[in-house]
C-alpha cells in the first residue's frame, strides 16, 4: 500500500520569473487554487494519508495556506459569511514539511524525506506537472502497477522530438498496451534520445532508491540529479514504466498555463 507522498517544491522557479521572484511557482494561481493544490488533490483522490512538501525559505507561503486562519474563520463566522468556510477548509491529510537549504537537485530534494518514507513504497509527484484526468486520478494509475509489479513506477508521455533535450527520457522495452520495463533513462538528451518517452513528474519508489541517491556523483548541472538514480537502481532492480491516461499540462510554460485555465475555468462550449 502507498500511502506517503513527496512533493519537492524548493526550486528556484527559474522557469517562470520574474513573478516566482516573489511568488512560489507552487502557489501560481489555477482557477481561484494554488498549483500546488491540485497534486494534493490528485494524491488524497489515490489513496495517500501523509505527504511531506520539502520547501526552501522563500515557500513559508506554501505553509500558511494549509494552516488555519482562525481571524478569516471568525470574521466569516461573524458576518455571516459561513458558507464559505468550506472554501479554506483544510484537506484531509497529514502534512509535514523539510526545508531544502540550497536547491542541489531534485535528488536531493527527495533524498530530504528518507526518514519520512521509512521502509515504505511512496510516491513523488513534481508541481510543475498538472495532470487531469476524467477516469483514474493519475497517481492511481501508477500505484495500480506498483501493486501488481512491486518495482518503481514512472509516468511517461509521448513527445515532440524537439523538446526531449528538456526531458528525462527512457528507452523502453514493452511490456503491455502502454506498459514498459526501462532499460535505461537519461537525463535531458541534447541528441539521439532513446525514445519519445519523457518522464512527466509522477513517480512510485521503492525506499531503497535512497541508497542509490546517496551512491550517484553529481550530474547534469552538478546537481544530484534523480534520473541518476533510478538508471542506477535499474541494475539491480527491474523498474517501469507507463504512459499516464490524462492530459499534461507544464504550468512552467506560459501557453499551457493558459491552456490549463481556459479549460477548467474558460466559457465552457455548448
Amino acid at each position: 500500500m502507498v500511502r506517503k507522498a513527496i512533493i519537492p517544491a524548493a526550486g528556484y522557479g527559474t522557469r517562470t520569473l520574474p513573478i516566482t521572484k516573489v511568488l512560489p511557482k507552487e502557489m501560481l494561481p489555477i482557477c481561484g487554487r494554488p498549483a500546488i493544490d491540485y497534486l494534493v488533490e490528485e494524491a488524497i483522490k489515490s489513496g495517500i494519508e501523509q505527504i511531506l512538501i520539502i520547501v526552501s525559505r522563500s515557500k513559508n507561503m506554501i505553509l500558511d495556506y494549509y494552516d488555519r486562519s482562525v481571524e478569516l474563520e471568525t470574521y466569516l463566522e461573524e458576518k455571516g459569511k459561513n458558507h464559505l468556510l468550506k472554501e479554506i477548509s483544510l484537506p484531509d491529510v497529514h502534512f509535514q514539511y523539510v526545508r531544502q537549504s540550497y536547491a542541489r537537485g531534485l535528488g536531493e530534494a527527495i533524498l530530504l524525506g528518507k526518514h519520512f518514507v521509512g521502509d515504505e513504497p511512496f510516491a513523488v509527484l513534481l508541481p510543475d506537472e498538472i495532470i487531469l484526468s476524467d477516469k483514474q486520478p493519475p497517481l492511481s494509475q501508477l500505484i495500480e502497477m506498483f501493486k501488481e509489479f512491486k518495482g518503481n513506477v514512472i509516468g511517461v508521455k509521448k513527445t515532440d522530438p524537439s523538446l526531449l533535450k528538456n526531458y528525462g527520457v527512457i528507452q523502453p522495452q514493452a511490456l503491455r498496451e502502454k506498459e514498459y520495463t526501462i532499460k535505461d533513462i537519461v537525463e535531458k538528451p541534447q541528441q539521439a534520445p532513446p525514445s519519445d518517452l519523457a518522464v512527466i513528474g509522477r513517480y512510485i519508489f521503492n525506499p531503497s532508491i535512497f541508497h542509490y541517491l546517496e551512491t550517484v556523483s553529481p550530474g547534469v548541472g552538478g546537481e544530484i540529479q534523480l534520473t541518476d538514480a533510478i538508471k542506477l537502481m535499474s541494475q539491480d532492480y527491474t523498474s517501469y514504466a507507463l504512459e499516464i491516461q490524462g492530459q499534461s499540462y507544464d504550468i512552467a510554460k506560459s501557453t499551457e498555463y493558459v491552456k490549463l485555465i481556459n479549460y477548467l475555468c474558460g466559457p465552457k462550449e455548448d
